[in-house]
């Protein structure tokens, strides 16, 4: 059946309801925190172990690097679309994958614990870097999971439950991996946080595979055609080099005011006067709640709302929200100032989440899944990453409230880009594979 068929099952409150209750959107919550989980655990999480190991911060800033796995993840994510895993072909392309970088995902933080930093900081970078690269297939997979399983009609209602299960990921990895490692030390506590996989793993067991179209054997000259130019070449020709370069730097603009602030935030909170229980409670447990509630809004609205304007209120909703940082700036030690600023913020953040992840997911065409939506979300966070690097230099120059300014202001180019863009934006998308 082709998405045109299936679009009418979800109009309407009845098609909501539907778009919610179908099995792939069970389904995505459980991979989304296989997606999450891994997160924290080779980033924010990482760093504080090496902290209280007695690693010296240059270190601790080299360390951060293995987290470009989830930037460069397009470089291989053309062997998850075309290359079928051998040992574990009966669960299929996607399955298979899945469950293959879920096993690897257990080996890198199992691998993290068995060589602490303490032991052998070489060897635990080592295996840290298997972790972070079984996270980012983790991710190309779930994301081609997601865009095939369901029409593009149904994919707010994916993208939230995906984004509620991710944020779940991001509780364990975060917070809960910090109060287990403070009862039974770091070693113990990967451990613990690594059998949550245990949950993912059976969901690829009970999951559907999608359906598409995979050849077998071919040349290798035409495997590294199809699987490497290919899905870049189609990508320019189904819509033109200018519009296709334009949605590229708009996805990668979305983003920047969040990521820009993002680095800084940590440092903020505790220049502030908030201890790090005070931060645990109210940015990595009530805040995730409450990007949870917004996550739900945003896939809800996606399956209501033209797409452009909801692109339009979720850039300038998390560009907004960083003025609110502004209010802590003022009271500083102020618990009502930290939760009030982290409810914008965050519900901003939940809500653009499942809204960017549908519109991504509409540009790719599904012979390309993977390599495609892997580019895509690639260019949604290495730009502000980069730039986001730079922040510290304007804190140290002008101050915090500069970065907040500035981190707002930072969306007017792509809502710029966005109203040159507005009557060319792609509709119907989803393309399906030919």
């Amino acid at each position: 059946m082709s998405d045109t068929a299936a679009a009418p099952r979800y109009k309407g409150l009845r098609g909501i309801a539907a778009a919610f209750a179908q099995p792939g959107a069970v389904t995505l919550l459980f991979f989304g925190l296989a997606s999450g989980l891994p997160f924290l655990l080779v980033g924010n999480t990482l760093s504080a172990w090496l902290k209280e190991s007695g690693v010296d911060y240059g270190a601790i800033g080299v360390a951060s690097y293995v987290t470009f796995a989830y930037n460069f993840k397009f470089l291989w994510a053309p062997l998850v679309d075309k290359w079928r895993l051998p040992l574990f072909g009966r669960l299929g392309l996607r399955r298979g994958w899945l469950m293959f970088a879920l096993l690897l995902l257990g080996v890198g933080l199992l691998g993290m614990a068995a060589f602490p930093p303490t032991l052998s900081l070489a060897r635990f970078m080592a295996v840290t870097l298997v972790a972070a690269f079984a996270g980012a297939t983790i991710d190309i997979v779930v994301d081609a999971y997601r865009v095939e399983i369901a029409p593009p009609e149904a994919q707010g209602a994916l993208a939230a439950t995906y984004t509620l299960g991710y944020r779940l990921g991001l509780i364990a990895g975060g917070a809960g991996i910090l109060i287990v490692a403070d009862a039974l030390g770091w070693q113990r506590g990967y451990v613990a946080i690594c059998g949550l996989l245990v949950i993912p793993v059976i969901a690829v067991l009970l999951a559907r595979e999608p359906e598409h179209r995979v050849r077998e054997r071919v040349p290798m000259r035409v495997a590294i055609q199809e699987g490497f130019v290919g899905p870049f070449r189609d990508f320019l020709s189904r819509y033109g080099l200018g519009l296709a370069l334009g949605l590229l730097l708009f996805v990668a603009l979305f983003r920047l005011p969040d990521q820009m602030l993002g680095v800084m935030a940590y440092p903020f909170y505790l220049d502030a006067g908030f201890s790090k229980t005070q931060i645990a409670e109210v940015s990595k447990v009530y805040g995730v709640i409450v990007g949870i509630v917004g996550a739900l809004l945003g896939g809800w609205a996606v399956t209501r709302f033209d797409m452009r304007r909801l692109l339009v209120i979720s850039a300038i909703g998390v560009a907004v929200s960083n003025l609110l940082y502004l209010l802590m700036a003022m009271n500083p030690g102020q618990t009502w100032a930290f939760v009030a600023t982290l409810s914008g913020d965050n519900f901003a953040q939940g809500f653009a989440g499942p809204v960017l992840v549908a519109f991504m997911s509409g540009l790719v065409n599904r012979r390309f899944t993977a390599t495609q939506y892997a580019l895509l979300s690639a260019l949604a966070n290495l730009p502000g990453k980069l730039l986001g690097g730079l922040s510290g230099f304007l804190v140290k120059d002008s101050g915090y409230a500069a970065l907040f300014i500035v981190s707002t202001v930072s969306i007017v180019p792509t809502l710029v880009l966005l109203a040159l863009l507005w009557h060319r934006m792609p509709r119907p998308m989803a393309v399906e594979a030919t």
